[in-house]
């Protein structure tokens, strides 16, 4: 399946902000039809619109990609006004918004849908990693070099190949690891109140669900999560 069908507006409004023309169209044709092609087979990915940011610590729900990359995006962008109204730096903004929004971009190619409404891993992605595949595409592609450096160094240097060695890559593996730990805290904490009150696991499939459980904790007790969680339940 395409997954540059159906693109959300909120991710193509994200990329109208990249003032840089040639870059914007680099961009939006990536996200466009994000697919790589390797020893003549092309390989194409869920639909960037439904698929999960991640198999279980962060993001691991469909549209959790989405989500990821809209939040991220909305961090890098406010440190990029701190840097500027506080610290009075220079930075790019238009290198943040095009790292943050291409990231992630092939891990749609990596998952698949399992019958049981989980997610797994594609045979491409048990032998290339998502991080390896957008570097080597973005090369392929001609993208600028500052640009590869901040999606290769998004992770960081002990999780990924290489640090940061601009602003703007730092920036975006701050924005990208400050959102991967607030939705995978809250999921984490969803899940175990879920099971704890009822015994039971609890597929959660939006981020609305584990905050209300998390919020329902907070202002109501067990009790509250009890209801919350049926309430999910039945819906």
């Amino acid at each position: 399946m395409d997954g540059g069908v159906l693109l959300d507006p909120r991710l193509e409004k994200i990329v109208e902000k990249i003032r840089d023309k040639s870059l914007r169209e680099k961009v939006s044709s990536l996200i466009e039809n994000p697919l790589v092609e390797i020893e003549g087979k092309v390989y194409t990915g869920l639909p960037l619109n439904r698929s999960p940011a991640g198999l279980s610590r962060h993001h691991s729900y469909p549209r959790g990609f989405l989500e990821h990359t809209m939040a991220s995006t909305e961090i890098a962008l406010t440190l990029c006004k701190v840097i500027e109204k506080i610290y009075h730096g220079k930075i790019d903004r238009d290198l943040v918004i095009a790292g943050m929004v291409l990231h992630d971009i092939f891990k749609p190619l990596t998952y698949k849908e399992e019958e049981n409404g989980t997610y797994g891993t594609t045979p491409l992605g048990e032998r290339i990693d998502h991080l390896t595949l957008a570097v080597s595409e973005l090369v392929r592609r001609g993208f600028p070099l500052n640009l590869i450096h901040i999606v290769c160094a998004h992770h960081g240097g002990q999780a990924g190949p290489i640090w940061p060695r601009t602003i703007e890559a730092l920036v975006c593996h701050l924005a990208d690891i400050t959102d991967s730990r607030l939705n995978g805290e809250v999921l984490r904490a969803a899940r175990y109140l879920s099971r704890t009150a009822t015994g039971e696991e609890l597929h959660i499939t939006t981020s609305k669900e584990a905050f209300e459980i998390v919020h329902s904790k907070v202002i109501e007790g067990w009790d509250g999560v009890k209801k919350t969680v049926e309430k999910i339940r039945q819906a």
